[in-house]
């Protein structure tokens, strides 16, 4: 199938057709790395625990270009959220390099925003609008007003209006979850973090949850690199997917062109099977 890539033909070079000219081959590579948003270069990704140091993932490579929704995607334990932390910029690699525009990731900013799945990440003492205000004012250092302003418009796309001024113990699950899409949209940060965003939420909310973002997205092309175990997700929510095997976690292939398939004609399906089977090809790997 052509839209899935071993590790090995990842490179922009082994794509490029021998029809072209040396010089339009030369053209094309630099097209295609002005788009480059977040270059991940072989990292190796290390922790500490008590009685041993435990290697997450091993001598990853990756890109993720301007408007992807790109997807990490593993069985639990593969590193794929060591990962994303790292290219927050809260994990340093023990080996391999980061970058985002070109500029090496060595701590956290405001270009790179985070949503985790835990519903407790909004402050409970602030508002739903003065959640997504919060930042704005101390990261962007924008006046009340323009904070204010903003943060409205990304309620409003999250269909919370009405909510802007509840505590977060009065919203459910879902509404949560829509608050940190807010919050971290209206930072406009170069790439959204999204680690299992909806994987604490029930099915129906879940699959909801996919929609909006997916609205969302078309609405304003963000870029966003999203973390899940579930294949069905990973397929529904991106239009690039990393294939990781399990610890340590390497790449095992890339997949492209995801938003192609669609579940009417059976392809969604089949393209599910296909990475299912790659991802648990060898003996004893069972999520």
């Amino acid at each position: 199938m052509d839209r899935l890539l071993p590790a090995h033909l990842q490179e922009p070079e082994r794509k490029l057709s021998s029809h072209f000219s040396r010089s339009d081959q030369l053209n094309l590579m630099a097209s295609l790395m002005k788009n480059i948003l977040l270059e991940v270069d072989s990292v190796t990704l290390q922790y500490k625990t008590p009685t041993a140091l435990v290697t997450a993932t091993e001598r990853v490579s990756f890109s993720v270009n301007k408007s992807d929704r790109f997807v990490l995607l593993g069985p639990s334990g593969c590193g794929k959220s060591t990962l994303l932390k790292a290219v927050g910029g809260y994990l340093a690699p023990s080996e391999g390099r980061i970058s985002i525009n070109g500029r090496k990731v060595t701590e956290p900013g405001a270009d790179r925003m985070m949503v985790f799945q835990e519903f407790d990440q909004l402050l409970p003492w602030k508002s739903v609008l003065q959640n997504v205000m919060f930042p704005l004012q101390v990261a962007r250092k924008m006046s009340r007003a323009q904070a204010e302003e903003r943060a409205r418009c990304y309620i409003e796309k999250v269909h919370l209006t009405q909510f802007a001024a509840s505590l977060p113990h009065t919203l459910s699950g879902g509404m949560k979850q829509r608050v940190a899409i807010a919050r971290g949209m209206a930072m406009e940060p170069d790439i959204l973090l999204m680690d299992e965003p909806f994987a604490a939420l029930d099915a129906l909310t879940r699959r909801q949850m996919q929609d909006e973002l997916l609205q969302l997205w078309e609405g304003t092309r963000f870029t966003v690199l999203f973390v899940t175990h579930s294949i069905a997700e990973a397929i529904k929510v991106g239009n690039r997917i990393l294939l990781l095997t399990p610890h340590p976690g390497r790449v095992k292939a890339e997949v492209r062109d995801v938003d192609q398939v669609n579940a009417a004609d059976g392809s969604a399906t089949q393209l599910e099977n296909e990475i299912n089977n790659l991802l648990f090809s060898e003996p004893g790997h069972k999520e």
